[in-house]
């Protein structure tokens, strides 16, 4: 059998991938590039005005380029943290789409604190999104997955997952958790085909980062580091967009990724100088 060109490699036609966290940042990059690279997406998130729109956007621009067909989005309003709704929405993904090839974790929430100013639900809330929420989804589809051979899981953790962060206790433990449960995940199926990875954005411009600027020099003080909170700056000198996390999502859950599983790649431009 003659090997696949590179392109045809990064290919996703015929694939039904789920992206959580799509109606906004990271995940609405994600849910868009894997659209634009062939696959059927199913876009969730409680913000259910934002994945309506983003479905009817593909919608409109799905076409044609060089004999390669774009996919499209299709909206599914979920709650992560909701196991019941999760099983549900699993199901009629795949009753309507297809059974799901691809499984994209980008759901998450940020509360920032001192640590012993953390309230019980502040963490509460944190580990239930972006831990138990990767937990469900997982769960949902990792074993249907391993029935018919193969399939691609990638959580889309943090660097915060790898280094302290002061004020971020909850969110980096949580992170952390999504990572190494990932991990786990990749081990026990990697028998089965199916891939399990991580993909640990620094900062990037999102909403969620946007919240955290007070002025308008916090862009350049992100850039530069803060010596005050032990926070090194990015080596590259920007801040991602989204569209580098996307493309690294991508490439985890495409062919030209065939053999790589329980792997962390860390998109941050240097700042955690791993």
């Amino acid at each position: 059998m003659s090997a696949a060109t590179p392109t045809g490699r990064s290919r996703l036609d015929g694939r039904i991938a789920l992206v959580t966290g799509a109606a906004r940042g990271i995940g609405e990059a994600v849910a868009r590039t894997l659209a634009g690279l062939g696959a059927e997406v199913a876009a969730t998130d409680l913000l259910t005005d934002g994945i309506e729109e983003l479905a009817d956007d593909t919608a409109r621009q799905a076409r044609t380029l060089g004999g390669e067909r774009t996919g499209r989005v299709h909206a599914y309003p979920l709650d992560v943290t909701d196991r019941t709704a999760v099983d549900l929405t699993v199901a009629r993904v795949e009753r309507e789409l297809g059974p799901v090839d691809i499984l994209v974790n980008v759901a998450g929430i940020l509360r920032t604190a001192p640590a012993a100013e953390l309230t019980d639900e502040d963490w509460a809330r944190t580990f239930a999104v972006n831990a138990t929420g990767v937990f469900h989804t997982t769960r949902a589809l990792v074993a249907s997955m391993a029935g018919r051979g193969g399939g691609s899981i990638v959580t889309v953790a943090s660097n915060a997952a790898g280094i302290p962060r002061s004020h971020m206790a909850a969110y980096a433990a949580s992170k952390a958790a999504s990572v190494m449960f990932t991990k786990c995940v990749g081990l026990e199926y990697a028998g089965s085909g199916v891939r399990c990875n991580s993909v640990c954005p620094g900062s990037t411009d999102t909403p969620m980062q946007r919240a955290l600027w007070t002025d308008p020099d916090a862009p350049r003080r992100v850039i530069e580091g803060d010596l005050a909170s032990y926070r090194t700056g990015i080596p590259l000198g920007r801040i991602a967009d989204p569209q580098d996390i996307a493309d690294s999502v991508a490439f985890l859950c495409s062919d030209l990724a065939r053999h790589i599983t329980m792997q962390d790649l860390y998109v941050d431009g240097g700042a955690t100088l791993r």
